[in-house]
C-alpha cells in the first residue's frame, strides 16, 4: 500500500461540497453480506467525523476572529454532512448489542494496529492498557448478545478478531486522577504520533456516546447496566487518550492536524476496502478532505507565519491504519500486562499499587452491590452462553 503523501493528493473545490439529501444519504450495507473490517471501517470514520465537528465547535467557542470562525463554519458544516454520509451507511436492522460488538472488534483491532506502529514507547503503553480493557468488553457484550439474542457474537467479528476475557471490566474502574497521562511534545513528536493521537481519541469519544445514547433503549436491567459500566470505562479511556496531546498547540494546529488526520484515515480505507460503492465513498471523502487541510494551513500561514510543512516535518505518513487480525499481538499483550494498574502516570503491577491508592476507595464504591459486567459473565457460563473463542 501506497504511504499517505497529502501534497500529491487530489482536492475537491469546497464549493463542489456541498451535498443535496440525495448525495448525502446512499443505501446502507447489507448486515448478512458484509465484510466484518467493512463495517469496523463505517463506524471508525463515523467517530473521526464526530470528533472533527465536536472539537471544531469547542475551538470556535474560544476563537475571537470572525474569519477563522466562517472559515471553521464552512468546514464544520461539510464534516458534518460527511458524518451524515458514513453513519447512514449503517443498516436500520442491526441490533444495539451487534453493533456494540462491531464496536469492541474496532477498539481491539484499531488499538492494537495503532500500538504495533506506534513509536512513542510511552504512548504505546497507553495504548496497550486500554487495548486489554477494551478486550475484555468486546468479551462482555458477546455475553450479552448470546442471552438476549442467542447469537453468537462471531458472526459479526467472522473471526477475525478472538472474544475472551482481557483484564475484567470490575477492575478497571479507576478513580479520574489516574487517567492522567503525560503528553507528547509537539515538536518532537512524529506526525504518525499525532494521527495515531487524534484516531484514538475519535474512536474512543465515538464508542462512549454510542454506549450512553443507546443502553438506556433496553428493557433488561442488566443490559442497561452493563452500557452504564463500559460507558464509564470509556470515559476514562477518552480522558487519557485527550491526555497524551500536547495542550501547546494552537488551535488551528490542532485544527489542522484533525483534517489531516480525518484524510488519512480515508485514504488508509480506501486502500483496504473491498466493497467497490464504499471505497468510493471514502476517496471521494478523502480529497474533500485534503481541501479542508488546506484551507486550514492556509490560515495557520496567516494569523501565526507558520508553513505547514514545518509543522509536518514530513510530507508522507507510513504505515497506513489498518484493519486486520491481531491475535497474536493481542494475546501477547493481554498475557504479559494484564496485572498492569497506573499510578502517577506510570504502569506497575497491580500487587505495588500503594495502600493509598485512591482507586480503591473509588472502586468500592461503584461496585458496592452487583456488578453487571461480572453478572453478564456469570450467567452466561450458567446457561452454557460463553462466546466460542475464534
Amino acid at each position: 500500500m501506497a504511504a499517505f503523501s497529502p501534497f500529491e493528493l487530489d482536492r475537491v473545490a469546497i464549493d463542489d461540497q456541498i451535498m443535496s439529501w440525495d448525495q448525502m444519504i446512499k443505501p446502507p450495507f447489507d448486515k448478512n453480506e458484509v465484510d466484518a473490517y467493512t463495517r469496523t471501517r463505517v463506524i471508525l470514520m463515523n467517530g473521526i467525523e464526530n470528533n472533527a465537528v465536536l472539537s471544531s465547535h469547542a475551538i470556535a467557542r474560544m476563537t475571537d476572529n470572525d474569519e477563522i470562525k466562517r472559515e471553521l463554519a464552512l468546514i464544520r458544516r461539510i464534516d458534518s454532512q460527511q458524518q451524515q454520509t458514513v453513519n447512514w451507511l449503517n443498516p436500520a436492522n442491526a441490533t444495539v448489542v451487534e453493533t456494540a460488538v462491531a464496536y469492541e472488534q474496532v477498539a481491539v483491532d484499531l488499538t492494537a494496529n495503532l500500538a504495533k506502529n506506534e513509536e512513542d514507547q510511552y504512548f504505546k503503553q497507553v495504548l496497550d492498557f486500554a487495548l486489554i480493557e477494551d478486550f475484555d468488553h468486546l468479551f462482555r457484550y458477546g455475553c450479552l448478545m448470546e442471552l438476549l439474542e442467542g447469537k453468537d457474537p462471531n458472526t459479526i467479528t467472522q473471526g477475525n478478531t478472538e472474544i475472551r476475557p482481557g483484564r475484567p471490566t470490575v477492575v478497571e474502574h479507576r478513580h479520574p486522577n489516574e487517567s492522567m497521562r503525560k503528553h507528547y511534545h509537539k515538536d518532537t513528536a512524529s506526525l504518525k504520533t499525532k494521527m495515531n493521537y487524534w484516531t484514538i481519541v475519535s474512536a474512543e469519544q465515538q464508542t462512549e456516546l454510542f454506549y450512553k445514547s443507546h443502553g438506556f433503549m433496553y428493557e433488561d436491567e442488566l443490559a442497561r447496566k452493563l452500557y452504564a459500566e463500559i460507558a464509564e470505562i470509556e470515559e476514562q479511556h477518552v480522558s487519557q487518550y485527550e491526555n497524551v496531546g500536547d495542550p501547546r498547540e494552537t488551535a488551528l494546529e490542532k485544527m489542522a492536524m484533525l483534517q489531516l488526520h480525518e484524510a488519512y484515515n480515508y485514504y488508509s480505507c480506501a486502500e483496504t476496502e473491498p466493497d467497490p460503492r464504499i471505497r468510493s465513498v471514502w476517496r471521494h471523502f478523502c480529497a474533500m478532505e485534503i481541501e479542508h487541510f488546506m484551507r486550514v494551513a492556509h490560515l495557520m500561514q496567516k494569523y501565526e507565519g507558520r508553513d505547514i510543512r514545518e509543522v509536518m516535518k514530513t510530507e508522507r505518513i507510513e504505515p497506513l491504519i489498518v484493519f486486520e487480525p491481531n491475535k497474536e499481538y493481542v494475546r501477547r499483550i493481554v498475557d504479559t500486562q494484564i496485572e498492569l494498574q497506573p499510578v502517577n502516570m506510570e504502569f506497575k503491577p497491580y500487587t505495588e499499587m500503594p495502600s493509598d491508592w485512591p482507586t480503591f476507595a473509588y472502586r468500592d464504591k461503584v461496585n458496592a452491590g452487583m456488578v453487571p459486567s461480572e453478572e453478564v459473565a456469570n450467567r452466561a457460563k450458567a446457561q452454557g452462553k460463553l462466546p466460542k473463542a475464534a
